[in-house]
């Protein structure tokens, strides 16, 4: 059985839910190489346990959605601004 839980958005989201390198090298037209890049470089939400890579499919869809930005802190946040 699977852990549903709501989301702060009201979404439910499946918790155990992974996503794989292929499927996300598929889902943005690329090689499952350039994917991997993307995860050392941290451009893409993973975690790695030793050789493998764990990405969860609502981090996954979550940095789609918001083009890789942290929407709450960077598009909410206002610029600082300091006045010499």
């Amino acid at each position: 059985m699977v852990d549903q839980r709501p989301c702060p958005t009201g979404m439910q989201v499946n918790v155990g839910a992974r996503i794989s390198v292929p499927e996300i090298a598929e889902r943005l037209d690329i090689g499952r190489l350039a994917v991997y890049a993307m995860l050392e470089r941290k451009i893409l939400p993973g975690i790695r346990l030793g050789r493998r890579w764990i990405i969860t499919r609502h981090a996954y869809e979550q940095w789609e959605r918001t083009c890789g930005t942290h929407l709450a802190l960077d598009l909410l946040r206002k610029p600082e601004v300091t006045v010499n």
